[in-house]
């Protein structure tokens, strides 16, 4: 096990992450890092400012990994525990969420490759997920954050589909639905549809059923596809951003009332780092708006993401997991980051909302506008059939357009 991993981005070694004794991981940045950007640029991460002295980053590095049954999985199959952290990005971290590859070594692209699947073998290998979380075999260095059962894929040049090998970027996400609520992953293609409609997010969606299984997949929002040429996109959630321990309060840190981040901390990070807050700001009302119409009171901490287009260069990413719990009665009802002090999410109306942007110093009139123009794009979208009229989704959104308005 090396003592010290590189941390690359575009092929430049950045930074470098020191194995350290406890539940500490130093993260340092290199002369040439230094030498070519800006001092106190979030350039791994806002909460790592690039700066001399090293910095504790082990809450960053826990963000780049699974959760949960998968990451005890992957935990096994290494032959670690499942808090080294260290250890295991030493063994997954050549395709991780954003532009980042955590490798002790510099990346070789020739190292690449691709299995490609055929119809049988991609059933296979979903019924298999319990086993292989993300896809990931004895062969694969590649990692990925969040609780659901997901496959990380190549889109091949004729449409099939391919598992990624040896540090390969993967470029789409699948997601299997959810036995314990069918239909989820439907639900959430349809919100990411209205999503679409309004601006919030670029991702392409696809409703396939692949064997027994009824998946989505979604392009990835941190990858940019040219033929051949995938070109990763640096990207953080709102943990790493802050630096928040995902382990925090018996894993409740994600969530607001957990001790968690709310929309104010999103607030002053694009405030503090976007090349345009005010348009930002605007975004992030949009992303409220959408949250409350479509239900979903699961936007935690780890849900809300920002993409580093460049060193200094910080927005909002696109919406991605737009899950409407609203549907599923067990499913949470408070919203994970309280809206104007509202934290019954069927209750937040459009009042609340510029009341949360006055808390940001953001002005209500504007607020008022981007909310407004929100909203009224969603309806536009469902009397065009973005999504299908008889959906839950679409009867949801309508119904909660009113009362947010009213």
């Amino acid at each position: 096990m090396p003592k010290t991993l590189g941390v690359w981005m575009d092929g430049v070694r950045v930074a470098e992450l020191r194995d350290s004794v406890g539940n500490s991981i130093p993260c340092a940045y290199t002369d040439e890092a230094l030498e070519r950007w800006p001092r106190n640029s979030p350039l791994i991460s806002c909460s790592l400012p690039l700066g001399p002295r090293p910095l504790e980053a082990v809450a960053f590095c826990k963000g780049l990994l699974p959760e949960g049954r998968a990451l005890q999985t992957l935990a096994d199959r290494a032959g670690l525990a499942t808090s080294d952290t260290f250890g295991l990005l030493a063994r997954y971290g050549r395709d991780v969420a954003g532009a980042l590859v955590i490798s002790a070594e510099k990346p070789d692209e020739r190292r690449f490759g691709v299995e490609p699947y055929t119809p049988e073998s991609l059933v296979e290998e979903i019924e298999d997920l319990d086993d292989h979380p993300l896809g990931a075999h004895d062969d694969s260095e590649l990692s990925l954050a969040g609780l659901q059962d997901k496959l990380l894929l190549v889109r091949l040049g004729d449409g099939s589909w391919g598992r990624p090998l040896r540090g390969r970027p993967s470029t789409h996400i699948l997601k299997v639905d959810n036995q314990r609520y069918p239909g989820l992953i439907e639900a959430e293609a349809h919100c990411l549809l209205l999503a679409r409609a309004a601006g919030l997010s670029d991702i392409e969606i696809g409703l396939e059923a692949i064997g027994a299984n009824r998946c989505l997949i979604v392009s990835r929002f941190d990858r940019e596809v040219d033929g051949e040429e995938v070109r990763r996109i640096h990207q953080e959630d709102l943990l790493q951003a802050l630096g928040v321990d995902p382990d925090g309060n018996k894993r409740r840190a994600k969530y607001e009332a957990g001790g968690g981040p709310g929309l104010k901390d999103t607030a002053n990070l694009l405030d503090s780092y976007a090349q345009d807050p005010r348009a930002q700001l605007d975004r992030l009302v949009a992303a409220a708006t959408f949250t409350v119409l479509s239900g979903n009171a699961d936007a935690h901490a780890k849900n809300v993401a920002l993409l580093h287009r460049g060193p200094g260069q910080i927005e909002l990413a696109p919406l991605y997991d737009t899950v409407p719990t609203a549907l599923w009665p067990k499913l949470r009802s408070e919203a994970a980051m309280a809206i104007g002090g509202q934290v019954m999410l069927a209750d937040v109306t459009i009042r609340d909302v510029v009341r949360e942007a006055a808390i940001w110093h953001h002005p209500k009139d504007r607020a008022d506008q981007v909310a407004r123009e929100t909203t009224e794009a969603l309806i536009e979208a469902l009397e065009r059939n973005v999504v299908p009229p008889d959906s839950p989704v679409a009867g949801l959104v309508a119904a909660r357009a009113g009362a947010f308005l009213n």
